[in-house]
């Protein structure tokens, strides 16, 4: 990659608010490979993807167009093993260079300081210690993030714009597949190999952490297997 372009590098936030406003019209119609190719050009080293590994697609994706792009992956200490998996073949055989961010406490400490499976009493707390501030130091070096969203996930996500901009944290948000249908991730995914999370054969279509994950029965809503039971939609990273 190459290093951030002084364009990109000098604006302030109003400036850059403005640039993910133009981006996001003008590529609107874009491939998502054209997309992150803009991302790379404009951003350089500034530019990361956060994945959670449930996001196959994009990472492969990232992997071919922006060659040694930085990947944050938050291990939770509640992934399935085979997000796990999924995570060290990547980082092995794709091009990217991988960051896997901690929390500040291990499940064991977070458990003695606010009692075991915080995950069901309280998930927006847990969400918050595991992910959103683990998220926050991760995406602190860099003015842009790059994720799997797509307007088809949730109706929360219908008028996400494939570059918008980052309000909670001042910076551009890049979503490259926000236009994608699920058809043509399926076709993607056929076209080049992409390996999936083996969860995906189980009928995981949302894959978060294991205690707050279900499989989706046929005609169920994606993201129905995330928190089932509850009215908890989102975990925080996006709002």
């Amino acid at each position: 990659m190459s290093t951030t372009t002084p364009a990109a590098a000098d604006l302030g936030p109003d400036e850059l608010r403005a640039l993910a406003t133009r981006a996001g019209a003008e590529l609107e119609t874009a491939h998502p490979e054209e997309i992150l190719a803009w991302a790379a050009r404009t951003f350089g080293r500034d530019l990361v993807v956060a994945s959670s590994m449930g996001d196959e697609v994009l990472v492969h994706m990232a992997a071919q167009a922006v060659p040694g792009i930085d990947v944050i992956f938050l291990d939770t200490g509640y992934h399935f093993a085979e997000t796990i998996g999924t995570r060290d073949y990547y980082a092995e055989f794709t091009d990217i260079r991988l960051r896997t961010v901690l929390p500040l406490r291990t499940v064991a400490e977070q458990d003695a300081e606010h009692g075991p499976r915080l995950h069901d009493r309280d998930p927006n707390l847990c969400c918050a210690l595991r992910k959103v501030e683990p998220l926050e130091r991760g995406l602190a070096p860099y003015r842009a993030w790059v994720t799997g969203m797509r307007r088809e996930d949730a109706p929360t996500r219908s008028d996400i714009t494939v570059v918008g901009w980052d309000h909670k944290r001042d910076k551009v948000k890049v979503n490259p597949l926000a236009a994608w249908t699920q058809a043509q991730v399926d076709e993607y995914v056929a076209a080049h190999g992409v390996v999936l999370n083996p969860l995906r054969q189980a009928g995981y279509t949302s894959i978060g952490c294991a205690p707050c994950t279900r499989a989706v029965a046929p005609g169920e809503d994606p993201r129905a297997g995330r928190w089932s039971g509850t009215s908890k939609t989102e975990c925080g990273l996006h709002t």
